[in-house]
């Protein structure tokens, strides 16, 4: 239940009384209820031509996007895993194995850092009301800028890309922590480092140009030959996939949303007036996909690397500014934008930083941020261990001042809920779970045309 805001309480839902046997199960303020999510809330309907996804699902799971190929997509934002990756943070490039079970790597490959926010599912980034990406909203929609979408790229941004998810495909092969590698390493790490993205795009597809399976696959998605195809075509596919295989839209929540008013339980239904009630939640968890997506300060625990910022001085610092990062305005500090719910149990941890291992937890963060965040458990967190990197993981929540900074934002007041109002409400957390998404092991190829292993 991510960032609810302070918004007064919506009105207490009543159940419809009932008469002759009729079910009470109607709201009587239905107007709070979203809409269950359409087909047409979804690019393409939900259906990009097969030959698209394809191509897109070889290159999600193929290390031959990463400098050092031994890095995919997939490695973070797996099938296996829920499409994220189970940790509170993610071990990028340099790291070994799946989800909670990958280390931090050994030697000279091992990585340098964990990478600074938590991996974020892919559920239903392809409905068209997705058009900012990233915890911090870095990528967006934008019809002024020249390609269409306003990014850390700025102009070196090429033309073509088919929406926000496609435009946020095109940054992790740039990234020294995620797919890219260390300055040095190799002539993709090398470019990105000195901030040439287009050279690192460039390189990207001059892998793919040399691979005949691959060159087929473009030509059967796209029409084009070996000397046309770039990390464009790339990116747009690789967003076909994600939006074609991890839609979900079929939860009990959205059957009931059509009619079906068994498909949810007693449990699930109270919860759902908790949630939509005195809980407070839709007023940033609202829409199809409960979110608002806009950005909320709601004092969560900072965590790992961070992201360069420093509270109380220019020096690089471990905390992450959040949407300041973005628009420079320091009212936006702190801020992170509101996640979907859909599938919500089943992509923990939670929070920017992956604080929160367990639903419950989550929620009674939001019942009483501030406190929350004090009282911070950090067993919470999930971290493959490394002396070095442990050292600095609770570095600014060790940091009285620091944590003072983080509460001061808080933008939440804190609400009372019994146990069991706690309890109906992950019920209905619950009920957002679409069957569909509890086994993904369709999605994962037998093989991708690199020849690369695919076990991590």
């Amino acid at each position: 239940m991510y960032a609810c805001n302070i918004r007064a309480v919506l009105g207490v839902i009543l159940l419809v009384s009932t008469t002759n046997g009729v079910r009470a199960d109607q709201y009587t303020n239905s107007s709070l209820l979203p809409p269950p999510a359409m087909a047409t809330d979804f690019y393409d309907n939900g259906n990009s031509p097969a030959a698209k996804v394809l191509l897109g699902k070889k290159l999600y799971f193929d290390k031959i996007l990463s400098g050092n190929l031994n890095t995919s997509c997939a490695t973070c934002h797996h099938a296996l895993t829920d499409t994220g990756d189970g940790l509170s943070l993610p071990v990028g490039e340099g790291g070994r194995g799946l989800g909670v079970t990958r280390d931090t790597g050994i030697g000279a490959d091992a990585i340098h850092e964990r990478v600074p926010r938590n991996a974020p599912a892919v559920f239903n980034l392809g409905a068209r009301e997705f058009t900012r990406m990233f915890d911090d909203g870095r990528v967006e929609k934008d019809p002024d800028s020249p390609s269409g979408f306003r990014t850390p790229a700025g102009a070196a941004l090429p033309a073509g890309l088919e929406n926000a998810l496609a435009a946020q495909a095109m940054f992790p092969v740039t990234s020294a922590t995620e797919m890219a590698g260390q300055m040095g390493e190799n002539a993709q790490a090398d470019a990105g480092a000195e901030g040439n993205l287009p050279q690192v795009w460039q390189i990207v597809a001059d892998k793919l140009r040399a691979n005949d399976d691959y060159v087929a696959l473009f030509e059967s998605a796209y029409g084009i030959g070996r000397d046309e195809v770039t990390f464009v075509h790339a990116a747009n596919a690789i967003a076909a996939f994600e939006a074609s295989a991890f839609r979900s839209d079929n939860s009990p929540f959205d059957q009931y949303l059509r009619g079906d008013v068994d498909a949810i339980s007693p449990a699930a239904k109270r919860g759902m007036r908790v949630f939509y009630g005195k809980g407070g939640c839709a007023g940033c968890h609202s829409g199809p996909f409960q979110t608002d997506q806009a950005f909320h300060a709601i004092a969560m625990p900072q965590i790992g690397p961070g992201k360069g910022n420093n509270s109380f001085g220019a020096t690089p610092g471990l905390e992450d500014f959040g949407r300041e990062n973005v628009t420079g305005d320091i009212a936006d500090r702190f801020r992170f934008r509101t996640p979907t719910l859909r599938n919500v149990a089943l992509t923990a941890p939670y929070g920017h930083a992956g604080a929160y291992n367990t639903l419950e937890a989550v929620v009674r963060h939001h019942l009483d941020p501030v406190n929350s965040l004090y009282q911070y458990d950090r067993s919470q967190a999930v971290l493959p261990s490394r002396p070095d990197l442990d050292a600095m993981d609770f570095s600014v929540m060790d940091d009285p001042a620091r944590v003072d900074a983080i509460a001061a934002t808080n933008e939440l007041q804190p609400a009372q809920l019994a146990d069991k109002q706690i309890a109906d409400l992950i019920a209905f957390l619950q009920a957002l779970t679409d069957p569909e998404a509890v086994d993904l092991r369709n999605e994962v190829p037998a093989s991708v045309p690199s020849g690369l292993p695919l076990a991590e």
